[in-house]
């Protein structure tokens, strides 16, 4: 997690987040950039997987803005300053810049001390007069990707997949429905879907308005920046009170992926798939078929089928409390051994020809129902 430092005459900001849940905290005050007379106030938004300090990190000083838009400014800055006989100021500083709080970050989180360390630790970069101040900490694996099971009825995050689907008279949660839509009608070709971090105000936003059903959900979703609603997806199947591929089957899901005949794979993945409640499978089968037509635009979204199951893999597929207690003295090495697997799985559904369901349940005759 990352979080811009206070500096003299900003409003405050969000600090954002991205495929994990972390622990609420108070919203962090916005760093400008000044050059001259101008200040541009900036947002940093970090993508953080399960139990890493920091990702890669998108500069976002509006809610739909991108790292160009960031750079733009500084170098219309520089430009401005070189027409001044005494500026130096090479004109592609900003970019270079931003490239330097990339760097940083990423060697912080290779840090053991900065791993450790459950404080704020504050940094500075600073080129050609243009300085940035930045805060991080690390937010381990159990905290960012803790299940919380709520108890509430109504809404839809944190509820039962069955509850939802039931109370809606659908076969997908609408959520899932609409996020999806919206995505393939004009985020499909969006760089890095998925992967790139929404605005966390925007994402809880989205949040609240699905959970008390808004009648202008559909309304919102349209104005809303893309990469909020793909953030808000993500976060629906975070939030379920267990993985999409349920808690039961998750050995059998580690064990089946790690067969080495192709053959015996194939059953024992299909059976996988129809030892799930309806709900869970339909939902499945609907998110797979979007992922797959997600990866059709690789060439420009540079989001291959590996890439979204890196994505999505440890948020459909996690092992309970329970089990991850009973090994908490190898976590690591078992935490790291897993997530490879949890991908894995995602990608073998995702490189196999299409999935029906009724086909799936035709077979569920000529197999046994245990694991």
């Amino acid at each position: 997690t990352a979080r811009p430092t206070p500096q003299a005459g900003h409003s405050s900001a969000t600090s954002l987040g991205s495929g994990s849940s972390h622990p609420s905290t108070p919203a962090a005050p916005e760093a400008g950039v000044s050059c001259a007379s101008r200040s541009w106030p900036q947002r940093v938004a970090v993508l953080s997987g399960p139990g890493s300090a920091i990702g890669m990190t998108d500069v976002l000083p509006q809610p739909d803005c991108s790292l160009k838009a960031v750079c733009e400014p500084l170098e219309r800055c520089c430009l401005d300053r070189l027409e001044d006989p005494g500026s130096k100021r090479p004109p592609n500083t900003g970019a270079r810049l931003w490239g330097r709080v990339r760097s940083k970050l990423l060697r912080q989180k290779l840090d053991p001390q900065t791993v450790e360390t459950k404080n704020w630790h504050t940094d500075v970069i600073e080129m050609n007069g243009i300085k940035v101040e930045f805060s991080m900490k690390f937010t381990s694996r159990d905290m960012s990707l803790k299940r919380t099971p709520s108890k509430k009825q109504t809404g839809v995050f944190g509820v039962k997949i069955s509850v939802v689907t039931k109370r809606e008279r659908s076969k997908v949660p609408y959520i899932v429905r609409q996020c999806v839509e919206e995505v393939e009608k004009r985020g499909i070709e969006e760089v890095g879907i998925y992967r790139i971090s929404g605005v966390a105000t925007d994402i809880q936003a989205l949040k609240a308005v699905f959970d008390a059903n808004n009648k202008d959900i559909l309304l919102m979703l349209s104005d809303m920046d893309i990469n909020a609603i793909a953030g808000t997806l993500k976060l629906y199947f975070r939030e379920l009170p267990e993985p999409l591929l349920t808690d039961r089957l998750y050995p059998a899901f580690m064990e089946g992926i790690a067969l080495s005949d192709p053959a015996a794979k194939e059953n024992c993945m299909m059976h996988l798939l129809r030892s799930l409640p309806d709900p869970n499978l339909i939902t499945f089968l609907f998110l797979l078929e979007h992922l797959k037509r997600v990866a059709e635009k690789e060439p420009i979204n540079k989001m291959s089928l590996h890439n979204l199951a890196t994505v999505f893999g440890p948020t459909l597929l996690r092992p309970s409390e329970v089990e991850s207690k009973a090994h908490l003295t190898s976590a690591a090495d078992i935490w790291s051994h897993d997530v490879m697997a949890q991908v894995q799985v995602l990608l073998y559904y995702l490189q196999h020809p299409p999935i029906s369901f009724a086909e799936l349940k035709r077979n569920t005759l000529y197999f046994s129902t245990d694991v």
